[in-house]
C-alpha cells in the first residue's frame, strides 16, 4: 500500500509540475506596438504555432457616451456589420461564413470592440471586411429596423431573468448620476426612440482613430502586416469636435445603506447584490485584491459559497467580484435564495463580510489562495484571441507588460499583514448598497431593516 501512495504521489507529483514551472515562468510573448498618423495605436505579435489570426478592436465609444439615448453605443457596434459602402450585410454575412471566420461587434459600460479570428490565409478578405466596416458602414434604415426589433425582443426576454438585469440596477444605484451608471443595454422605451441618424451622429462623434487600438496575434510576418495596417487604416479621419470625458468626473460615494427592490411579482426566488465602491483597472492592489477576494468570494471553496451553499442550503452558489473601470469600479456579493429565506441568505452574507473583517486571514487559506491564483493565470493568455484582448485592454487601461512578467512575484509578496490590510482598504462593510430582485410585496418589510428602501418596476 505504502509502494502505492508513493507512485500515486510521484504522479500527481509529475502532471501538476510543469503547471507550475509554466506558472512561474509565463511572460507575455514579444510584440511590436506603433502608432499610426492619424493615432491609432497598433499592436503585433507573432504567433506561428497554427495558421490563425486573432483581431481585437477597442474604441471609444461606451455607454458612457449615451447620453438620455440609453442602448445607443450597443445598438451602433452591431449595426456596424448591417451594410457598408461596398457590402451588404448579405455578403458581409456570406463571406464570413465561407471562410469560417468570426467577427463580432459589441459595446460595454466605456468601450465599443470589434473581435475576428479567421485562417491565416484569408488575411486580405478579412481585413478588408475590417475595414469596411469600421471606415465605411452605411447603417442601411431597412437593416437597422430588424436589428431594432430583434434587440427590443431580447430586452423584453432579458426582464425575465433577473440574474441577467441586476448588474444594471446595481450600477444605477452605485454610480447615481455618474455615467458609469449608464445602462449598457437600454430599455424598451430608450430603444424603441432610437433612429438611423443617431447612429450616424454616434459613429461620426465617437469611432475615432486617435483613441482606439487594434491588436493582431497570430501566424503572419510582422514587416507585411504593417504594411496592410498601414494601408487600410491610414486614411481613417478623426472628428475634429472635442468631446467631454464625462467618466473623469468624481464618483461620488455612497453616504449610508440603501435598498432597491426591482419588483417582479412572480418571482418565487430572491435575486440579490450587496456591495459598494471598487477599484480601478490599473489600482497598483490590483493583484492582491484579487487573490483575497479569490478566498472571501472568487472560487467554489471561497468563505461565501460555502456558508451559503454548503453549510446552510441556502442557495446554488454565491460569490464576490470587482468589477473593475477605467475611473472607478464596483464590489460586489451576488447570488439568490428562495423567498422564503431571503432574510437568512442576506443575513448570513453580511456575517460572512463581517467575518472576514473581524478574522481576517490565515497562512494556510492565503497560502492556498495564492497558489490557486497562480496556477489559473497562465491559461487566461494562452490563445492568440485571448492575448489580442489582453493587448487591447492594456492599451485602454493604460498598464504595460509588467502586469503580465511580474505577476508571480506581485502574488508571492502578499503576506497576511498585506492582506488584512486589503480587506480593511478595499472590501466595503459599511454604507453598503443592496438590489433585490423579486416578488417586492413580500420583501419590502425584510428590506425595511438594511436601509433607506425605493422599489421600482422590473424594466431594464
Amino acid at each position: 500500500m505504502k509502494k502505492l501512495n508513493k507512485r500515486i504521489g510521484l504522479l500527481c507529483l509529475l502532471i501538476v509540475a510543469p503547471f507550475l514551472v509554466f506558472a512561474q515562468s509565463y511572460k507575455l510573448p514579444e510584440f511590436e506596438k506603433l502608432k499610426l498618423k492619424n493615432g491609432l495605436t497598433i499592436y503585433l505579435m507573432e504567433q506561428h504555432d497554427v495558421p490563425i489570426i486573432s483581431v481585437s478592436v477597442i474604441l471609444p465609444a461606451g455607454a458612457i457616451y449615451d447620453n438620455e439615448k440609453a442602448g445607443l453605443a450597443s445598438l451602433t457596434s452591431t449595426a456596424l456589420k448591417l451594410g457598408t459602402k461596398n457590402f451588404s450585410k448579405k455578403i458581409i454575412d456570406e463571406e464570413l461564413d465561407f471562410l469560417g471566420a468570426s467577427l463580432n461587434a459589441y459595446a460595454s459600460k466605456e468601450y465599443a470592440g470589434l473581435s475576428s479570428k479567421f485562417a491565416t490565409k484569408d488575411i486580405a478578405k478579412v481585413f478588408g471586411i475590417l475595414k469596411e466596416i469600421l471606415l465605411n458602414p452605411t447603417f442601411d434604415s431597412e437593416e437597422f429596423e430588424k436589428e431594432k426589433s430583434r434587440l427590443l425582443v431580447t430586452l423584453e426576454q432579458r426582464k425575465e431573468s433577473p440574474r441577467a438585469v441586476i448588474g444594471t440596477y446595481f450600477d444605477k444605484l452605485l454610480y447615481g448620476s455618474h455615467v458609469y451608471g449608464n445602462s449598457v443595454s437600454g430599455t424598451n422605451e430608450t430603444v424603441s426612440k432610437l433612429t438611423v441618424n443617431d447612429l450616424k451622429s454616434f459613429y461620426n462623434l465617437n469611432y475615432t482613430p486617435n483613441e482606439s487600438a487594434i491588436s493582431i496575434v497570430g501566424d503572419f510576418s510582422s514587416k507585411e502586416m504593417k504594411k496592410l495596417i498601414t494601408e487600410l487604416f491610414s486614411g481613417w479621419k478623426n472628428n475634429t469636435t472635442k468631446k467631454e470625458n464625462k467618466a473623469s468626473n468624481t464618483i461620488a460615494k455612497p453616504t449610508e445603506n440603501n435598498v432597491l427592490i426591482v419588483s417582479k411579482e412572480d418571482a418565487k426566488e430572491t435575486t440579490f447584490y450587496i456591495g459598494g465602491s471598487g477599484i480601478s483597472r490599473n489600482n497598483p492592489d490590483f493583484v492582491a485584491i484579487q487573490v483575497v477576494n479569490t478566498l472571501f468570494g472568487g472560487r467554489f471553496t471561497s468563505m461565501l459559497n460555502d456558508e451559503l451553499r454548503v453549510n446552510s442550503g441556502l442557495t446554488y452558489g454565491a460569490s464576490s467580484r470587482f468589477s473593475t473601470l477605467k475611473n472607478g469600479g464596483s464590489f460586489y456579493i451576488s447570488t439568490f435564495t428562495a423567498l422564503e429565506t431571503t432574510t437568512e441568505a442576506i443575513d448570513k452574507a453580511l456575517e460572512v463580510l463581517n467575518t472576514l473583517h473581524k478574522n481576517g486571514l490565515s497562512e494556510n487559506s492565503l497560502t492556498s489562495a495564492k497558489n490557486y491564483v497562480k496556477g489559473q493565470f497562465p491559461p487566461d493568455y494562452e490563445t492568440t484571441d485571448q492575448l489580442s484582448n489582453l493587448l487591447t485592454e492594456m492599451f485602454w487601461y493604460n498598464f504595460d507588460d509588467s502586469f503580465i512578467n511580474n505577476f508571480e512575484n506581485n502574488v508571492n509578496s502578499l503576506d497576511i499583514k498585506k492582506a488584512n490590510d486589503i480587506i480593511a482598504s478595499y472590501f466595503p462593510k459599511e454604507n453598503l448598497q443592496f438590489v433585490l430582485v423579486g416578488k417586492a410585496s413580500e420583501i419590502k418589510e425584510i428590506a425595511e431593516k438594511y436601509g433607506k428602501v425605493t422599489i421600482v418596476e422590473i424594466k431594464e
